[in-house]
């Protein structure tokens, strides 16, 4: 199986990989309103967690200063994630990943929104340059809603998925547990919930 090929899509160059998509038809009259509410969900970074369920992540924006904010997100913003069970110590408990590219395409029958996202360091603790996540700097997330004349669709894409060996020990042995889980397709059961999440909209 090989990853998908996509155009805003970092290219999968070693490591593990997903493609997880999520698509629901709607009658045409109905797309652009229900696209709105897609947006709304899409960029209520800090609403996310209550669209994977109780096991799911919980998300909070931070600005590249490592204020935490409630707005729509921007390149160069931050998100700390606080996974379920231990985390770093380093990072006090939360991975953290930087918004690197956001991206908006549009014509007269289709629309889509791309956000990439990379491991990073933790913006509160601004000394410490260690990559706060159990990836490398290598990895990637991006996230996409899109819309066509007769569906929706929300996706999560994840590039070059590698476990990150830049931290303590203890962290180390954490990073390659969370990092191998992902790979062998933990992770992609998580995104389906967020995008499952993203389109229930009744």
């Amino acid at each position: 199986m090989k990853p998908k090929q996509i155009e805003g899509v970092p290219e999968q160059k070693s490591g593990g990989f997903h493609d997880t998509e999520s698509k629901k038809q709607f009658e045409h009259h109905l797309i652009s309103q229900k696209f709105e509410i897609l947006k709304k969900r899409f960029f209520s970074v800090n609403e996310w967690g209550n669209y994977g369920g109780e096991a799911f992540a919980a998300f909070k924006l931070y600005d590249d200063k490592g204020n935490a904010v409630e707005r729509e997100p921007q390149k160069g913003d931050f998100v700390r994630i606080n996974i379920p069970g231990p985390g770093e110590t380093e990072a006090e408990g939360y991975d953290w990943v930087e918004i690197t590219d956001l991206c908006f395409c549009q014509d007269t029958i289709s629309e889509n929104i791309m956000m990439t996202c990379r491991p990073s360091r933790d913006p509160e603790h601004g000394q410490n340059k260690h990559i706060a996540h159990f990836y490398s700097s290598e990895a990637s997330s991006t996230f996409m809603i899109c819309r066509s004349s007769t569906h929706l669709k929300a996706a999560v894409y994840g590039r070059n998925e590698s476990p990150n060996f830049d931290a303590q020990f203890i962290d180390v042995v954490r990073n390659m547990m969370v990092a191998a889980g992902g790979i062998v397709g933990i992770a992609k059961i998580q995104w389906k919930e967020l995008t499952d999440g993203f389109l229930d909209i009744n």
